[in-house]
């Protein structure tokens, strides 16, 4: 499995080098893991760019000193304070077992919170923010999940609170009103609010390894950095 490491510069060269992670995998077959904290920002999902109040939304976040961004994966708006780790599988498929690689994504994110000193289950609390079916919580929403599968290759993606819950809540609480979409602030959780160990740099550590062993064990690969 190759392991693509770190950030780049600014947001649109991190985000290209996901891009770039995605595309060795539909290229060459080959598995790849990022585990990275990106630049502050608030990334806008594609229904947020189609909402009567996007511009008043983008407004908000620029105002708390967020970058705003579009972004084609995933739901409604998410928040990276600085500290906030993002992550990224990419595998090969031909498309089918989106459910099984979501439950292995999410059985993975749970094993490196346990590292952590968390316990994080399974769903959302009510009126969250980015509001799907694939998230984690503990003392509220700590991760979400969101995959891209196209005919070569299937990318499970994610963002994983570490710190800045009331920052997060802060930014959104406005964002989300703008947008017209329920939003509870007290909603807003972190593994350091969960009382785990939130350095972002360890979480993104842990959270690298998990996702490599995972599949290595699923799949009876080995690692290759």
């Amino acid at each position: 499995m190759r392991v693509f490491d770190g950030r780049t510069a600014d947001i649109e060269a991190d985000r290209e080098r996901t891009r770039a992670m995605f595309a060795f995998t539909k290229e060459t077959g080959e598995p790849a893991v990022r585990a990275w904290v990106p630049h502050r920002q608030v990334a806008f999902g594609r229904r947020d760019a189609r909402a009567a109040g996007y511009e008043r939304a983008k407004s908000a976040a620029e105002e708390r000193d967020f970058p705003a961004v579009e972004r084609s994966v995933g739901g409604r708006a998410v928040a990276y304070t600085g500290s906030t780790v993002a992550f990224a599988r990419a595998e090969p498929t031909d498309g089918r077992e989106i459910q099984q690689r979501y439950t292995r994504t999410t059985d993975d994110l749970q094993s490196a919170f346990r590292r952590l000193g968390v316990e994080a289950r399974p769903g959302e609390p009510p009126d969250s923010f980015c509001p799907g079916s694939h998230s984690l919580q503990a003392d509220g929403k700590i991760a979400g999940l969101a995959q891209r599968v196209t005919g070569e290759g299937a990318l499970v993606a994610g963002i994983v609170l570490t710190r800045d819950a009331d920052e997060i809540a802060g930014v959104l609480d406005p964002v989300y009103t703008a947008l017209d979409v329920p939003f509870d602030p007290g909603s807003v959780g972190s593994i350091e609010r969960a009382g785990g160990e939130s350095e972002p740099a360890t979480v993104a550590d842990e959270i690298e390894s998990a996702l490599v062993e995972g599949y290595r064990e699923s799949n009876g690969s080995d690692r290759q950095d």
